[in-house]
């Protein structure tokens, strides 16, 4: 606790022209972290990058004082040493596209490491291809390669038996098959945001999600005990 209360008051004291010294220390540590040899350990490399990150996230302090920019560099860390480490792509679209405004960047590295993976390898690594369409699609336009990810979704997602994987696998093919009629479906886009929205871990991107959700006709609404329904336009 007295090393966090230090942060947290370093954080409320530092000037701008700090932070910029202190991310640019952060950037060349990642960098070295790229080059150096894990002799095996690529998977604690990879754990220690994502602490790494989630301290570097989470002083809203810093950020609103510097930004958000070194967001992918921790997931270049973390892909390259270890691309089935599932959890990390969640935190990797989110920070990198909504907070650092770098979509490329994030739908880049997930290319990447989806290339490693497969169907079950690691457990439902179909979501990656879901994160992956939700950006080509909400934030880079390009419907084509959103369809392709969804579709691959699906696929990957039919090889499981569980309720959870053939409720994604389905609503993977009717999003796919939304955008192969209509290349800007409302209905495509509401499913894309709803999963940013399911996956939201703060107020800010739940907020923006919501609002999409609406704008493009869909309503949001909480049931009783308080799970999150999100219904479609009528129309397309």
């Amino acid at each position: 606790m007295p090393q966090l209360n230090s942060l947290v008051k370093k954080s409320a004291t530092a000037s701008a022209e700090d932070f910029k010294k202190d991310l640019e220390s952060e950037r060349l540590q990642l960098e070295l972290m790229q080059k150096l040899p894990s002799f095996g350990f690529d998977n604690m490399i990879g754990n220690w990058a994502f602490i790494k990150f989630a301290q570097y996230f989470g002083d809203e302090t810093a950020r609103d004082k510097s930004d958000y920019s070194l967001s992918p560099e921790y997931f270049k860390v973390i892909i390259n040493q270890d691309p089935y480490f599932i959890d990390a792509y969640r935190f990797l679209s989110s920070s990198t596209t909504l907070y650092a405004g770098m979509p490329e960047r994030t739908v880049a590295l997930m290319q990447q490491g989806l290339k490693s993976l497969a169907p079950k390898i690691p457990n439902k690594s179909y979501y990656i291809w879901r994160y992956k369409g939700t950006d080509e699609l909400l934030f880079l336009g390009d419907s084509q390669a959103a369809k392709q990810s969804f579709e691959t979704a699906g696929k990957w997602a039919d090889t499981y038996s569980d309720d959870d994987s053939k409720y994604l696998a389905k609503i993977s093919h009717q999003t796919a098959q939304f955008l192969a009629k209509n290349p800007n479906s409302k209905s495509a886009q509401v499913s894309a945001w709803s999963m940013v929205l399911n996956n939201a871990f703060d107020d800010r991107v739940r907020k923006i999600a919501i609002s999409r959700i609406q704008a493009l006709g869909g309503t949001v609404s909480i049931t009783p005990d308080g799970q999150v329904k999100v219904q479609p336009p009528k129309k397309d």
